[in-house]
């Protein structure tokens, strides 16, 4: 596939670039970034686009890799090749979508990586790209065909990517994977060369981005976008041979269709998914498979999900070995399955979801209980929920009543899934409210911010005073719920998930000190202090502001402060003598 010269603009629709856009930022490839370079715009969206066909003699393996210098390892490949296909026990005939995520097995960075970590910062935590891991979105089709030997075609195309945005990269497949079917690889290179024209990923901007005939339209949340709303996109008027399609979001999926099979255990699935609990999804195919993981996931959103979940693994996948060994506890891990042989492996696993088919049929779901982990012997088991856990929380019956109310009622999937996911929120904000309220408090004043010392360290988080806070500041005030509390607590600070998000906190209000530091820093007379000091402490202050200018850009300081710090830098190096300046002046210089 030729590489071939950047088109100017940006996408559909032509936008004036304000100054200190991310976008004026990409044209200008600032010194630290380097220029942009043929296939970097396709890069912010993919890694890669994968033809995966089967060989008689070889097996699954990659026909066609788009843009042909893209780099996959070999154990990258095959964790590709065996992922993209379904379990021959599935049955999946005709075409399926599903999606799966695995190991990145080397590390890489983009000619403009520093912009895309931009990108990053300003999306909302269960958004961000994790540098360790690969998603893959499939479009696999098998279809009789009598010319060949094994008697079926069966192919799949992938587009493998660092972005969560599930929902996104379906609609795109299933744009182009069926055109790609009948038309072959120039349809392919055109596809991405359209993905080649797209503008950047960039959170809270109305995106055009034009695919093979049409104008998908996406609004890619931010940070500070309130969780559980969804900003209404507006309609621009589109030519008349332009067909738009304009998605409501970018990574969500039907969350009551994904739980429809587990209906009554939705707030024990809750628990155990915050708490981190070892969870195995048995499902008749990839689909359902992938599907539920993603479900599960993100039922504690705005919370992030920090252990490794799999939304399809297959015995071939490099960590089987590591998932299914019994000589040490099952790991903190979300796992989609649709082999009957991990029925057996998998069974000392302590929470298991079995499900069937998912169908919407209409009618109210029977209240099924929980079954004992003894009684799954295959993964022909009845659907349900298999463990001997028992919730800390009593059950929610006022949502049971109102998602059973809508399906007698006929309400549309979309609006049940809204409903479905307004109860996780408002139970994930309830849970969580006590403990920002808490950190927040771990804080040093403001006032004990001096800009001649190293900034105030925050106070360590104490288990047992935070759970006094609980008695008069717990989750009762915003929560109907009853039970054990203090428990869910307890268990939920030994989890991963604690772990990941107070870590994240934690950086976030060291930063945050960090940047008043700097800015009380900025307001002194710097200049007069280096005029009342020796010529070696100020070259000594000079190198320290230069290292706060160079670490700045991470850090959350108001308007204009690393402008003032840059002239604070330049009014004292200029009242030094020639020799010094000119040493300061190309200290630093990239």
């Amino acid at each position: 596939m030729s590489l071939r010269k950047r088109d100017e603009g940006d996408g559909v629709g032509g936008n004036v670039r304000l100054a200190g856009s991310p976008e004026a930022a990409e044209e200008r490839a600032p010194g630290r970034c380097l220029p942009l370079l043929p296939w970097d715009r396709f890069s912010a969206w993919l890694h890669c686009v994968c033809v995966v066909g089967f060989d008689l003699e070889l097996g699954q393996a990659v026909e066609v890799l788009y843009p042909q210098h893209a780099k996959l390892t070999d154990k990258e490949k095959t964790n590709i090749c065996y992922l993209s296909f379904p379990d021959s026990n599935s049955g999946c005939l005709g075409d399926t979508q599903f999606c799966f995520r695995f190991r990145q097995s080397s590390s890489r960075k983009l000619s403009w990586h520093c912009l895309l970590d931009q990108f990053d910062r300003d999306l909302p935590i269960y958004l961000k790209k994790d540098p360790a891991y690969y998603y893959g979105y499939v479009y696999f089709r098998q279809v009789q065909d009598k010319t060949l030997k094994r008697g079926y075609f069966q192919k799949s195309l992938v587009l493998v990517s660092k972005l969560p945005y599930i929902h996104f990269f379906h609609i795109v497949l299933g744009h182009i994977a069926p055109e790609y079917f009948e038309k072959n690889e120039p349809f392919l290179e055109a596809a991405c060369s359209d993905i080649d024209r797209w503008p950047s990923p960039v959170p809270g901007k109305t995106l055009h981005l034009p695919i093979m005939g049409i104008v998908i339209k996406v609004r890619i949340p931010t940070c500070h976008d309130k969780p559980g709303t969804t900003e209404v996109l507006q309609t621009a008027h589109q030519p008349a041979t332009q067909i738009s399609i304009t998605l409501p979001t970018v990574h969500e999926v039907d969350l009551f269709r994904c739980f429809s099979p587990v209906f009554f255990h939705i707030q024990m699935l809750w628990e155990l998914v915050l708490l981190g609990e070892p969870l195995v999804v048995m499902a008749p195919s990839p689909s359902e498979s992938s599907e539920t993981v993603l479900a599960l996931v993100s039922c504690i959103s705005p919370l992030k999900y920090y252990s490794d979940f799999r939304p399809y693994f297959t015995i071939h996948d490099s960590e089987f070995k590591e998932y299914t060994t019994r000589t040490q506890a099952p790991p903190s891990v979300i796992l989609g399955v649709t082999n009957p042989f991990f029925a057996k492996t998998l069974q000392h696993w302590p929470h298991i979801i079995r499900i069937g088919d998912i169908k919407l049929s209409g009618e109210v779901p029977k209240q099924v209980k929980v079954k004992k982990l003894k009684n799954l012997k295959t993964l022909d088991s009845k659907p349900g929920v298999y463990t001997s856990y028992k919730p800390y929380l009593n059950r929610d019956e006022e949502i049971i009543k109102q998602l059973q109310k809508g399906i007698q009622q006929k309400r549309p999937a979309e609006a049940q899934s809204i409903i479905l996911r307004r109860s996780f929120l408002e139970l994930t904000q309830s849970f969580i409210i006590p403990l920002e309220r808490y950190v927040a408090s771990l804080m040093p004043l403001q006032k004990s911010i001096s800009p001649w010392k190293s900034p105030p360290q925050l106070k360590p988080f104490n288990q047992e005073e935070f759970m006094k806070t609980l008695e008069k500041a717990g989750p009762q005030l915003t929560s109907r719920l009853k039970g054990d509390w203090i428990g869910l607590y307890r268990h939920f600070l030994k989890s991963p998930n604690f772990d990941g998000w107070f870590r994240t906190r934690r950086k976030e209000m060291t930063q945050k000190l960090e940047a008043l530091h700097l800015e009380a820093l900025c307001n002194e007379d710097l200049l007069f202090w280096s005029q009342k000091h020796t010529e070696v402490e100020t070259v000594d202050l000079v190198l320290k502001l230069k290292d706060k200018l160079a670490d700045g850009e991470n850090l959350p300081v108001k308007p204009g402060t690393m402008e003032k710090l840059q002239l604070h830098i330049d009014s004292i190096i200029l009242a030094l003598p020639e020799d010094l300046q000119g040493i300061l002046i190309k200290t630093g210089k990239m």
